[in-house]
């Protein structure tokens, strides 16, 4: 999990599924467990106590891990992944995967391994199919325009036959600097086509999208801030890094979405400028930013960021 510069809001892809369950009483429940296991089966069994259908187990297991694990960049240095061969690779990732659900619950601290892995065991153990998904972030200026990284890693966890899409790394909260604890459901059962604003997978089909979308396309991408703008509403820069030399004095958005009240823009988060003329034409907002080269450009909607850039 990288810094982040941007709260994102988000609706979420498993709203019927939540709508036929109690959430609250399951997130209550969930509060009075205790906040530390000697063994993953301890957890478990509270889980098979409390509750009933896979969906009120799969929110569980999600709740206690977002209330309950801190992230801490540290833990990347208390496990080896190398390995010589094949032979040594399996018995070497399932011993380090047990390891690190061992210490992600006795410590209360991990990386995304830990929290997807812990996930991903507790689903196991309550026989709901689940597996680990790796992939590439996109959180920063940092990540526009670079070259695809296996970075991160989240889970796919099937309710009903249906896959949801859930990463309780991010559930948990942010990191800056250190550890800001900010539980949230925003990552439980997310909506792909919101998901893959931030989130691409190693594999493509565990995007779960309708349409095609490659990981090119999403290292081009700015960034996707506003929840109602889809990938596909950003006509004009559809690439994230825009060339100063090619949009000399200003530099002309199409974007398709309902109009704001108001757009304003700020570059390195300097000063925010307001932008006092703009076109709406069947659903497409059309306007224009003063250029500054070699800086980074956020876009606000009502005061809100909306889009972020790089200008070189």
């Amino acid at each position: 999990m990288k810094n982040w510069i941007f709260r994102f809001c988000f609706v979420f892809w498993g709203l019927s599924v939540s709508a036929q369950m109690d959430v609250a009483q399951i997130d209550a429940t969930v509060q009075f467990y205790p906040n530390r296991f000697d063994d993953v089966t301890q957890l478990s069994n509270f889980i098979t106590r409390d509750f009933k259908t896979d969906a009120e187990k799969v929110r569980a297991i999600y709740g206690w891990i977002i209330h309950n694990v801190a992230y801490e960049p540290k833990e990347y240095e208390m496990f080896n992944y190398s390995f010589k061969n094949y032979r040594e690779r399996n018995s070497k990732e399932e011993n380090t995967r047990n390891k690190t659900i061992q210490r992600t619950l006795q410590k209360g601290i991990a990386v995304c391994e830990g929290y997807a892995m812990l996930f991903e065991k507790l689903c196991e153990l309550q026989g709901i199919q689940t597996y680990l998904v790796r992939g590439d972030i996109k959180t920063s200026f940092d990540d526009i325009g670079r070259e695809f990284k296996r970075i991160h890693m989240w889970n796919v966890v099937f309710i009903d036959g249906a896959p949801y899409l859930v990463d309780a790394t991010w559930g948990a909260g942010r990191y800056h600097q250190k550890f800001i604890k900010e539980p949230s459901f925003d990552w439980f059962q997310t909506d792909p086509e919101i998901f893959v604003k931030t989130h691409y997978p190693d594999m493509v089909e565990d995007a779960f999208l309708d349409f095609q979308f490659s990981r090119e396309l999403f290292a081009q991408l700015p960034l996707i801030i506003q929840n109602e703008l889809r990938i596909d509403a950003i006509k004009r820069p559809a690439h994230g890094v825009i060339s100063s030399a090619e949009n000399q004095d200003s530099i002309t958005f199409l974007i398709k979405t309902n109009p704001p009240k108001t757009i304003s823009y700020s570059y390195n988060f300097g000063k925010k400028e307001n932008i006092k003329s703009f076109k709406t034409e069947d659903n497409f907002l059309e306007f224009q930013v003063v250029t500054k080269s070699n800086s980074n450009l956020v876009i606000y909607f009502d005061d809100e960021p909306a889009l972020a850039y790089k200008v070189k």
